[in-house]
């Protein structure tokens, strides 16, 4: 049974308030048959330091992906993953992790892959739970296996692959969530991380810049619902938008924003995204401030 929707008034606003929860409501509800807490962050080792009593860690790199081809796991790997942690396809996923939920809007958008009918984020993550100083566990729970069924992974309602992204080219929005530097060529790469030996910078044609962390303040939390309008102002919720990043992240940060904060009705992430797109022969790119023009 589904998890009771947090009436915070802040989250009134937006356009799909029931996809956000505060630490207040969680901690209030901590234990509460068919709701569970995933940590999700960029730095996994964080979980080991202290997490939200009764979390499990679910690695987005380790947990989520089939290195060998570079894709997500499958049906398959999912429900045993879901399995092993004790999570049904019945229960309220409330998820949450490091980088103002940079990671944990990337597993939940995995999680919507496979269907998962109710997952929400922690609004500010990791960070606004440790700001308020509410209790942490070293403690690893443990859950008896549950028997989750095996999903069928949908590629098409919320990802895209690079066909098309090529097809959407000057036919409707695409909006790029790095930062303003790696969009206009000036780095390969963002800022402190390393090089994952991507041939050139740029971006995609006709793609505007708009990075994710605009969505977000300094305490992680995300911006009202009027910020957020200000900031996505240029783009009719109605129009299919694709949404991309170095490796769709990012991007999926900017996807959960502009679906369940702004209510855009069809927004898909290009989980290619630049690792991709700047290392295929003969791909079209555009570098500097403007957006460009379509490629013919």
């Amino acid at each position: 049974m589904p998890a009771p929707f947090d009436p915070h008034p802040n989250f009134a606003e937006y356009a799909h308030p029931e996809k956000l929860v505060s630490a207040s409501w969680l901690s209030a509800r901590l234990g509460t048959p068919g709701l569970r807490v995933v940590e999700s962050d960029e730095d996994s080792l964080l979980y080991d330091i202290g997490h939200i009593a009764g979390a499990v860690r679910i690695d987005w790199l380790k947990d989520l992906n089939d290195v060998e081809i570079r894709d997500y796991i499958d049906g398959e790997a999912f429900a045993e993953l879901m399995r092993s942690k004790g999570i049904h396809p019945d229960d309220t996923i409330v998820v949450y992790g490091d980088k103002s939920n940079w990671w944990a809007a990337f597993t939940m958008w995995v999680f919507e892959l496979f269907g998962h009918k109710d997952v929400r984020l922690l609004n500010g993550g990791r960070d606004a739970w440790m700001a308020e100083e509410r209790d942490t566990s070293y403690e690893v729970p443990e859950f008896p296996r549950s028997d989750y069924p095996v999903p069928t992974r949908d590629d098409k309602t919320v990802r895209v692959f690079v066909d098309g992204v090529l097809k959407h080219i000057g036919k409707g929005p695409i909006i790029d969530a790095r930062s303003h530097e790696e969009y206009t060529g000036e780095l390969r790469n963002m800022e402190g991380y390393p090089q994952e030996g991507v041939q050139r910078p740029g971006h995609v044609p006709t793609a505007v810049s708009v990075p994710w962390n605009l969505s977000v303040y300094p305490n992680s939390r995300f911006r009202s619902r009027a910020e957020l309008d200000e900031i996505y102002k240029d783009f009719d919720p109605n129009d299919p938008t694709v949404v991309y990043c170095r490796i769709g992240d990012r991007s999926a940060h900017s996807w959960f924003v502009l679906t369940y904060l702004l209510g855009f009705n069809n927004v898909r992430n290009y989980d290619g995204s630049w690792v991709e797109w700047g290392n295929m022969v003969r791909m079209p790119i555009v570098q500097g401030e403007q957006p460009g023009e379509p490629t013919a």
